[in-house]
């Protein structure tokens, strides 16, 4: 059985990444591998095996383009709103907190935050499916 262990995402800045990414969500840098034209970052925390992993690619300058498609890094937090109102104050300026709702029946409560890179997370409510 296939076990999911981590996603990537390519960012520009090293140092601005791994502090958004420590700030707002308690990620560190679990090991880092450098090549001659690549880094490859791998970041966890305690509450999970899972891995962010961020390549950097040595010398580009440009922004890379997230294209159209619709798509989304998520993590879940115990208190949505202490997180919400904990990342608004570090001046990550989070969007604003959604009840999504099924049947008169809550799903989830969450809300979007932009990584500098301008990935998005979703941050959810732990609850149901979202553990």
């Amino acid at each position: 059985m296939a076990k999911a262990i981590h996603t990537m995402i390519r960012v520009l800045d090293e140092a601005r990444s791994v502090d958004f990414y420590r700030n707002a969500f308690g990620l560190d840098v679990a090991d880092r591998l450098d090549f001659e034209t690549f880094t490859l970052l791998y970041l966890s925390n305690a509450d999970t095996s899972f891995e962010l992993e961020l390549t950097v690619n040595k010398g580009r300058q440009e922004p890379y383009a997230l294209g159209d498609g619709y798509g989304h890094f998520a993590v879940s937090v115990a208190d949505l709103d202490s997180e919400h109102d904990r990342l608004g104050a570090l001046g990550l300026a989070p969007k604003k907190i959604v009840e999504f709702n099924r049947d008169g029946t809550l799903l989830a409560r969450f809300f979007f935050i932009e990584d500098p890179d301008g990935y998005k997370i979703e941050v959810l409510q732990r609850s149901g499916r979202f553990k």
